[in-house]
């Protein structure tokens, strides 16, 4: 009997606490010679519009928009990059990304359900309370919002890579 197909979907960003989420899926949960699909999910951040004080706004010159979009870009291509090579060993497992613009909160939960994932798994900065409800927790509103189980894996203190148990 065949195996089935997982689709396992795995949030990265340019942060090391994603990486190691990812590296630890790939010795934990994905199996070299399996029929699964990895998906590597990168979110750009919407552009942030400044209003101006008297509430007309700025409005910044093609040039400025189109150098942030550029860099933006870089960024998401230097995330994924660094994600498939961490990817390079996997024989038969299926490897695709996807970049998507928006709030990580907002586009990680409509991917998971689009794509059809079978889990999500995600890093966590492991903020602090303050910190938390300052600035929200991606890994905590998936959790509660995404419909497929979600592992969110924490980089441990110590260096060390992550093994098989």
């Amino acid at each position: 009997m065949a195996e089935k197909e997982r689709r396992i979907l795995v949030a990265v960003d340019e942060g090391e606490e994603s990486m190691y989420a990812l590296s630890w899926c790939l010795h934990n949960l994905v199996f070299p010679n399996s029929n699964d699909t990895l998906i590597l999910l990168h979110c750009k951040p919407s552009r942030l519009v400044y209003p101006a004080l008297d509430g007309t706004g700025y409005l910044f010159s093609s040039d400025i928009t189109a150098t942030v979009e550029r860099y933006s870009d870089r960024v998401a291509d230097g995330v994924l990059e660094k994600a498939q090579k961490l990817c390079i060993n996997l024989q038969q497992v299926k490897v695709e990304t996807r970049v998507e613009n928006g709030d990580p909160r907002d586009v990680i939960c409509e991917m998971a359900e689009k794509l059809g994932a079978d889990v999500l798994v995600m890093g966590s900065h492991g903020y602090g309370l303050i910190k938390r409800a300052l600035l929200g927790s991606v890994s905590s509103h998936c959790a509660q919002n995404v419909k497929c189980p979600v592992l969110i894996v924490k980089k441990p203190k110590t260096s060390s890579p992550p093994s098989r148990p």
